[in-house]
């Protein structure tokens, strides 16, 4: 058998000796064989319909998240009626098999987290239905990785690597950058999603991941917990954070507006910014390949004596490539400027 092995070694694609199948090693270390043609990919969970939305939108058989109207018109028109899916890397005991079915996937992919709770997860799915279920390591630090590893395995692997190269040299822009900063300090930063703005990614985890990359102090502490904190506002106070990214248009008003969050340096400071959105979020929501653009837009808001960007037309690049939409400009100020925040000026 013929095996042609990832540089990084967590997947393994083989020719099989069925002339329609393959088998891999998926980034779990589980032997899965897969179709050799695969034109129906389900994801597990939001992550990994957003990667297979950039490389092969026409294979994606539904979302796993509530998409707005407004999300809707930043897709391809074909996949804005995609119905919903469970998201199956979330353990359930009722798992409803025939609906799953019916969807007819070749197979599931479940990009992200890869630790034995999901591999358990992926192997009593994959034993009730049938279908091969795919994990792949979905770090943000491997974005490349997952692009190229996700390209080879729907055969779609130009694609793959057009998108792999972009995220390449963006992190090689900001690492080259940072590098010559030196010993630069780094800026107390406080992430609040929800209307209230008091859920926030913990430092070291999966939604979190962006900000320790850009070499962020994310102000809420390394937990034992892959998930979301739920904080207080006296929490927040007492961290008080230099910068503050509003998850939430709500929260971005309220924190210009609401008398319990004024004497906060960031707010003082003018230093509140709402996350740029649509389809996807640019920090996390979900962690996939979006949070590439949210890199180019931190190191704006992050360094701007040292990063000079053109925010407007890097967005409109990104959505065309990876998002396959040409942004209008009535879009684009939606996603840019958004009232009762500021946008980070980076050229």
């Amino acid at each position: 058998m013929l095996k042609f092995v990832a540089l990084a070694g967590s997947l393994i694609l083989a020719t099989c000796a069925q002339a329609n199948a393959r088998m891999i090693v998926d980034d779990g270390g589980r032997d899965v064989e897969i179709p050799d043609t695969i034109t129906r990919v389900m994801p597990a969970g939001p992550p990994a319909s957003v990667l297979v939305y950039v490389l092969s939108p026409e294979k994606l058989v539904s979302w796993t998240h509530e998409l707005t109207e407004s999300d809707k018109q930043m897709l391809l028109p074909s996949t804005r009626t995609l119905p919903a899916s469970p998201k199956l890397a979330v353990a359930k005991d009722n798992l409803d098999v025939g609906a799953l079915l019916a969807t007819r996937p070749d197979v599931i992919v479940d990009v992200g987290t890869v630790n034995n709770a999901y591999i358990s997860r992926a192997n009593e799915v994959q034993e009730r239905t049938g279908i091969p279920y795919i994990l792949i390591d979905g770090s943000l630090r491997r974005t490349s990785y997952s692009l190229r590893q996700l390209g080879a395995i729907l055969n779609v692997s130009p694609r793959a690597e057009e998108l792999a190269r972009y995220a390449d040299s963006r992190f090689a822009d900001f690492r080259d950058g940072l590098a010559a900063m030196g010993g630069a300090s780094r800026l107390a930063v406080y992430y609040g999603r929800g209307p209230d703005g008091l859920q926030t990614p913990p430092s070291a985890s999966l939604n979190g991941e962006l900000l320790d990359l850009a070499g962020a102090n994310n102000v809420a502490p390394v937990e034992e917990t892959e998930g979301l904190l739920q904080v207080t506002p006296d929490q927040v106070r007492e961290w008080n954070p230099s910068i503050i990214l509003a998850g939430s248009p709500i929260f971005a008003y309220q924190l210009q507006h609401d008398e319990k969050w004024a004497k906060l340096d960031a707010v003082k400071n003018g230093r509140v910014y709402r996350v740029p959105a649509g389809p996807f979020g640019w920090i996390e929501s979900p962690p996939s390949v979006n949070r590439l653009l949210g890199l180019v837009w931190l190191k704006c808001l992050l360094y701007p004596n040292v990063f000079r960007v053109e925010l407007a037309s890097e967005a409109r690049s990104f959505y065309s490539l990876f998002y396959h939409v040409d942004l209008t400009q009535a879009q684009l100020d939606e996603v840019l400027q958004v009232p009762g925040s500021r946008t980070p000026s980076c050229d």
